[in-house]
């Protein structure tokens, strides 16, 4: 079977939690996450929850492991953490939690964010993965950023990244 006969088997709708990772962002000014989960239900996808923690590896771990016992969350998106910054430790703390990368998610990411800003594009190191038979994909902080993720990336390849994780 090819790449239209798997995307046309694909799940239409997902199950997906969403963690905001920031040292500044709380639930009135964290813009990012709202936009992940409305951009998802806009797209018919349900949204189990909307996390925000501060940069910090063990509550990442804690959350990102909870939300794998969650049989029903099939896709975990972060946002923020993805820099060139101390302080961004996203990367680095699911990394090791991955069964699989999925590097081409990132190289497109860049690809299209070289597109619309140049250069700087060098600095965003998001990334996606498998993790027990689940996606996670981590996002850079900003609301561009984000919007560019979801609406080239992820929205048009969810139902099949899902199918595929899960198998």
């Amino acid at each position: 079977m090819g790449y239209h006969e798997h995307k046309h088997q694909s799940p239409a709708n997902t199950t997906c939690a969403v963690i905001i990772i920031s040292g500044s962002r709380n639930k009135q000014n964290d813009e990012s996450g709202k936009l992940i989960a409305q951009l998802l239900k806009n797209d018919d996808h349900r949204v189990s929850s909307l996390s925000i923690l501060k940069n910090d590896a063990e509550a990442i771990i804690n959350k990102v492991s909870c939300l794998l016992e969650d049989e029903n969350v099939q896709v975990i998106i972060t946002s923020g953490g993805t820099g060139a910054s101390n302080l961004d430790i996203t990367v680095e703390t699911i990394t090791p939690l991955l069964d699989k990368r999925l590097d081409g998610f990132g190289e497109l990411f860049r690809l299209l964010t070289y597109q619309e800003i140049g250069s700087g594009s060098i600095m965003s190191r998001a990334m996606a993965g498998v993790v027990k038979g689940r996606a996670i994909i981590c996002l850079p902080g900003s609301v561009d950023a984000v919007r560019l993720a979801m609406e080239k990336i992820i929205l048009p390849e969810i139902g099949h990244l899902v199918r595929e994780a899960s198998r």
